[in-house]
């Protein structure tokens, strides 16, 4: 067997066979499939896709290419393990909230996160501006956080899934990201390889998103709810909209206020009501029937208790002072009238270009950086008043901030045409 054979069979609309996708992905990870192969099978891939058997194998082989993670030490049945990802957006802090939330309620919840690249937040990036908070924790460390506070949100280990590590670096270079089969294959891998229970998937759709179209969303949403139901993980797909920022904050250090806000019993509805939601569905599919309701636990404060446990048992510090940025600019409404639109991919990139993401893995981010909304879509506004504060640590960065915000809104007579903020469910056939 050798790459030009695996990569002819695909590029000539032919299925995988398991052997096939066995050696590839372990022949790469080992070094023996160069970057170019494998750039070649991944395009083949992007053009002709794959059937439901090839992608199981697939992420399969990519989970075998490291470690599983094992859960068996902690004290409460395997089932009450419930994890949640979300294809990123802008303005997505539900994690953030979520984790302790779920903790909360009676499940333990071990959430590995990534970081920012481009105009979506990274869960790790937003923690970190939290003083003393760590990412990386040993195996151990993170048994030793989920024992203390029900709930631990940590980066992923060098050991997990190095295959989909070395392919997303190469996907990423060779216009090949948007494979909806190796998009799955991807998230799939980890989230199985971690050893959760149960998988709670928010699949974001519109402009900030990376799925535009709620089709497109569909047939991802289905395909990693397949994916974990054949690999015997309990999953459900929530398909959300993302055509507007959620909630009010898009940056990290301002998008952990805003998540405090939420655990204290506050926080702008939207981003409320998705918590609750996605804490419902985690707690159903973990099996979590006699537990606290979401909402009586950010009503009592229990959230809020999990929330200082968990940064606690990281080396966080969760009454320390959030980084402020050094400038701050206000955008004003052009005219009186109902904002009927608000782009979130504008907003995302905007809130990117005043410092708060990364164009590469390795740059820093400035954690005060960022963006306030005074007005969502539907809202009536008057002309002169705030529309959005901009924040950054060089006035030089707002000149390229507003080029991005230029189009990205709208006033008009009446509201327009919104996404709900949930668009469908879906579970397995």
């Amino acid at each position: 067997m050798d790459a030009i054979e695996v990569i002819r069979a695909k590029r000539d609309r032919g299925e995988l066979t398991t052997a096939q996708i066995d050696w590839v992905i372990d022949a790469y990870t080992r070094g023996d499939v160069a970057d170019e192969q494998m750039s070649a099978l991944a395009m083949a891939i992007l053009l002709n896709g794959m059937d439901r058997r090839e992608i199981a194998d697939w992420t399969q082989a990519m989970i075998r290419s490291g470690e599983r993670m094992e859960w068996s030490a902690l004290d409460r049945p395997t089932a009450d393990r419930a994890d949640k990802h979300s294809t990123g957006g802008v303005g997505d802090k539900i994690t953030l909230p979520l984790a302790p939330l779920v903790a909360a309620c009676g499940a333990y919840v071990p959430q590995l996160s990534g970081r920012g690249l481009g105009h979506t937040g990274g869960t790790l990036d937003k923690l970190e501006s939290i003083s003393g908070w760590r990412a990386s924790l040993s195996n151990a460390e993170m048994l030793d956080v989920l024992r203390s506070a029900g709930a631990v949100v940590c980066a992923a280990g060098s050991g997990l899934a190095p295959a989909d590590k070395k392919l997303y670096a190469l996907r990423d270079v060779t216009g090949t990201v948007e494979s909806i089969p190796l998009i799955a294959s991807s998230i799939m891998s980890k989230k199985i390889a971690e050893g959760t229970g149960s998988l709670v998937l928010d699949v974001k759709v519109g402009s900030g998103a990376f799925m535009k179209t709620v089709p497109a969303a569909r047939e991802l949403a289905e395909t990693m709810v397949a994916l974990g139901t054949d690999a015997g993980v309990r999953t459900v797909a929530l398909m959300t909209a993302m055509d507007r920022p959620l909630g009010r904050a898009v940056g990290n250090a301002l998008e952990v206020a805003e998540s405090v806000e939420v655990l204290a019993g506050g926080g702008p509805a939207d981003v409320v009501e998705l918590t609750v939601r996605l804490a419902r569905e985690m707690l159903e599919a973990a099996g979590v029937t006699a537990g606290k309701d979401p909402e009586k636990a950010l009503e009592d404060g229990s959230a809020m208790d999990a929330w200082r446990r968990m940064i606690s048992a990281q080396g966080g510090d969760p009454d320390a002072l959030l980084p402020r940025a050094a400038e701050t600019m206000t955008v004003e409404v052009p005219e009186s009238g109902v904002l009927t639109r608000l782009d979130a991919y504008a907003v995302g990139l905007a809130a990117w270009r005043l410092g708060a993401g990364r164009a590469r893995k390795e740059d820093p981010v400035s954690f005060g950086a960022g963006i306030e909304l005074h007005a969502k879509p539907g809202d009536l506004v008057r002309a002169g008043q705030p529309l959005m504060t901009l924040h950054a640590d060089e006035t030089s960065r707002f000149e390229r901030a507003l080029e991005a915000l230029d189009g990205g809104y709208a006033v008009g007579e009446a509201a327009g045409e919104r996404l709900p903020l949930v668009i469908d469910r879906i579970t397995a056939p």
